[in-house]
């Protein structure tokens, strides 16, 4: 704890079974979050009677009269077009809406475990942080009260003597006036309170390079990896970490990147260790992303062939039993000592399984949800102590893109692809509009295209690819960098959606970043492949309405002096091209 927050801890016992339950509180003094998770231990001799249907986030809230009950959800991510989704439901008299994750990945399926209850004044935002499989439920009264209840989806077990198990971390962020108010109240927490450092510092630009999609059936040696680091160089592309994706462990049945279980470099095409590739990035100012998926085994792996106890599954491959100790510290143990001796700047750890189905088919029935509960602890006590041993270590989180960013996991680690569904220009812009009010540090990348492309994929975290084999446009890339360079710190501020959501073809889409303490910032609009109309009128937000702005479009570099309530009134945008991308700055003008 700090001075930014203080702890309040309530205990029960139970004097008959001896079960203690701890309800510890974290208040946020710098903003309006409280946090809060349940512990259990049996102190007693015996096993303690059945403990189930736990919810840690039990809350009633009572609106005033002058309005009902709005609720904000999301889709999780599905590698789809509509990840992340915005949604929002009237809760009248009576309403009972409910939402789960799938398949035991927290932030993928119908439901994101991000929510914000609107109702007359003001609201609450709601979250749910769980590593494993849980539900939720929004239930309305007849008068005025809204309850809500979510948790773990499935608890029913006893504990031994001694034992204990963890509940879900509960957030509540209360807020007066506007939704988009509180989101970017919630975005500037994330930021301050919660994103990750190193020494101190966010650990950013992210400018990644690549060389993923380029050599099909994992052909590539560390030759190849190094042509392609060695032209961005040259190039002077602007690239500080080049990512190292998955494939470069033995494959020797399928040849195939999925073949994983045997952690060390594969010795034909990296005779030298990854470490080689490493080197020659350092010389040149470049850090290394190397990929890793522990949780997952493969049949015929070393793990499989070598530990098949530590495996749900066994000899045949699934799921690796992370929260069996002897197994969890042979894992660590091992990606710990690559992450050394492949000179690893940034541990990406993929997670390509559902893990639901292991859990509970290994839990007695008087132990329903203990085995995830043991992995969820697992999880988390291997980064941390991965970060232990490597203070300076980089974590990104990917899970078969974004299915696993809970509050927990980007307090450690940073999600430098948000979705496995990539590059289509319409999805990427709609996982923008619906992540951003969530999750402001994400990443994603494109391969070298047209503006309509590359802007339809900037994230605060982006990647670039080419296959320099082919002749190249570097002054095109060079100018796309300079572009995301301008935009990835106004994207660290608060972000407005000025059009509605929208899938369709025939839609314009824009949203605007905007820096208050900088003054500065900025309009991204996109005409899409069928939009017949060929300018837009934005209302801004925001600015200020008596404050002048030098306001210039990117592409012509026509500027033009605007007062903020004219911005505030609308400001019209033209393209010409279908479908095309407009990128327009603003910032307060300097004189009277």
């Amino acid at each position: 704890l700090d001075g930014k927050r203080v702890e309040r801890t309530i205990v029960y016992t139970d004097p008959a079974t001896r079960l203690t339950v701890t309800c510890r509180a974290v208040e946020w003094r710098d903003y309006p979050v409280v946090e809060w998770t349940i512990d259990f231990k049996n102190g007693g001799q015996s096993d303690t009677p059945i403990i189930s249907d736990i919810r840690p986030m039990d809350v009633t809230l009572t609106r005033d009269d002058g309005g009902e009950f709005v609720l904000h959800h999301n889709t999780g991510d599905n590698a789809a077009l509509d990840s992340y989704a915005p949604h929002s439901d009237t809760l009248g008299p009576g309403a009972d809406f409910k939402t789960a994750s799938a398949g035991g990945r927290p932030t993928t399926g119908p439901g994101y475990p991000y929510w914000n209850v609107k109702m007359p004044g003001g609201g609450v935002i709601a979250v749910l942080s769980w590593g494993g499989q849980w539900s939720a439920e929004f239930s309305r009264d007849s008068g005025r009260d809204l309850r809500i209840r979510a948790g773990q989806e499935l608890t029913h077990f006893a504990l031994h003597p001694g034992e204990e198990a963890s509940s879900p971390l509960a957030v509540l962020q209360f807020y007066q006036g506007a939704t988009i108010r509180s989101q970017n109240i919630w975005r500037r927490w994330m930021i301050a309170d919660n994103a990750p450092r190193i020494r101190g510092k966010l650990p950013l630009p992210f400018l990644d390079g690549n060389s993923n999609g380029f050599f099909p059936n994992l052909v590539d040696t560390v030759a190849d990896e190094k042509q392609f680091v060695d032209a961005f160089a040259k190039a002077k592309v602007g690239t500080n970490f080049w990512d190292l994706d998955a494939g470069w462990y033995p494959v020797p049945q399928t040849k195939s990147w999925w073949e994983v279980g045997t952690w060390e470099p594969d010795p034909v095409r990296f005779p030298k260790g990854v470490k080689e590739l490493s080197d020659f990035m350092h010389a040149r100012g470049i850090k290394l992303v190397l990929w890793f998926e522990p949780e997952r085994v493969y049949a015929g792996t070393w793990l499989a062939k070598n530990h098949p106890e530590w495996i749900y599954g066994g000899a045949n491959g699934g799921l690796l039993k992370l929260g069996e100790p002897d197994c969890w510290k042979w894992i660590v143990d091992r990606v710990s000592d690559l992450i050394t001796s492949q000179g690893v700047d940034v541990y990406r750890q993929d997670f390509n399984i559902d893990p639901l189905g292991y859990w509970r088919a290994n839990d007695a029935p008087d132990r329903q949800g203990i085995t995830e509960i043991r992995h969820v602890e697992g999880y988390k006590a291997f980064w941390e102590e991965l970060k232990r041993r490597h203070p300076d270590l980089i974590i990104d989180t990917c899970a078969s893109g974004g299915r696993r960013n809970t509050l927990e996991t980007l307090r450690q680690a940073i999600p430098l692809l948000r979705s496995d569904d990539q590059m289509a220009p319409i999805d990427e812009q709609c996982h923008t509009y619906g992540l951003s009010p969530w999750v402001p540090i994400n990443g994603t990348g494109v391969y070298l295209g047209s503006d309509y492309a590359v802007r339809s994929c900037m994230a605060p975290i982006f990647a670039i690819a080419a296959d320099v084999r082919q002749p190249v446009d570097w002054d095109s890339m060079r100018k796309d960098v300079r572009q995301w360079q301008e935009l990835w710190p106004l994207m660290l501020g608060d972000f407005y959606p000025l059009t509605p959501y929208s899938m369709d073809k025939k839609d314009w889409i824009a949203w605007q970043w905007d820096s208050p303490e900088a003054g500065k910032g900025m309009v991204q609009a996109f005409r899409r492949d069928e939009a017949a109309a060929n300018s837009i009128v934005l209302k801004l937000s925001g600015v200020e309405a008596s404050v002048k702005y030098k306001v210039t479009d990117l592409d012509s570099g026509e500027s033009t002096t605007r007062t903020g309530k004219e911005l505030m009134d609308g400001l019209s945008v033209k393209i010409a091209l279908k479908p095309g991308a407009a990128l327009i700055e603003y910032e307060r003008a300097k004189g009277p």
